[in-house]
């Protein structure tokens, strides 16, 4: 579920039966993650295949770009974890802290 709170696009995914909130935007490139692949908690960027924990945001695995000749250095972004936000139930609510 993709959503926006105080300007912030976030999606909002259910795994495990467990909630958790990421920012919809992936760190390395801005692509909108939401379109990724889920399997458990780990979320897989659609646009180059980097790998984050929903959990804590962690990085799994990091575009590896050292098979592809790119002329351009911004596709070399350093390695930053998804941006994850504390959820909580309340009743038949959501809570989501931003």
């Amino acid at each position: 579920l993709q959503v926006s709170l105080k300007g912030t696009d976030i999606i909002l995914v259910r795994a495990n039966g467990n909630y958790y909130a990421a920012e919809n935007h992936c760190p390395h490139s801005g692509g909108d993650i939401s379109l990724g692949k889920l399997d458990g908690t780990t979320l897989t960027c659609p646009f180059h295949g980097s790998k984050f924990d929903l959990i804590d945001g962690r990085v799994i695995r990091w575009t590896d770009w050292t098979s592809i000749k790119a002329s351009s250095t911004r596709l070399f972004h350093p390695i930053h974890p998804l941006t994850t936000y504390p959820v909580k139930i309340q009743g038949n609510s959501i809570l989501v802290k931003i």
